[in-house]
């Protein structure tokens, strides 16, 4: 869907995620989601309330998952 967007996830990513990774991530997913490259002023408060909820769920996702026995950690809060 959008070849911008790396794996976070180990071993992928050698260490854990940074919240600057999570929020590029999330940022690129809503662009593509979107279509919409920076939204206009009138729509620039959804947007942002798209990209923070996408990089919550996307550090509550790597931070639940499991690799190989271990649990994965994202540093975002």
């Amino acid at each position: 869907m959008c070849r911008s967007i790396k794996t976070l996830r180990p071993p992928q990513l050698a260490e854990e995620a940074t919240e600057e990774e999570i929020r590029a991530a999330a940022l690129q997913y809503v662009r593509k989601v979107s279509g919409f490259r920076a939204p206009a002023a009138h729509n620039r408060e959804a947007f942002e309330r798209a990209v923070d909820a996408v990089a919550e769920a996307t550090a509550d996702l790597l931070g639940s998952l499991e690799v190989r026995g271990q649990a994965v950690r994202a540093t975002a809060d």
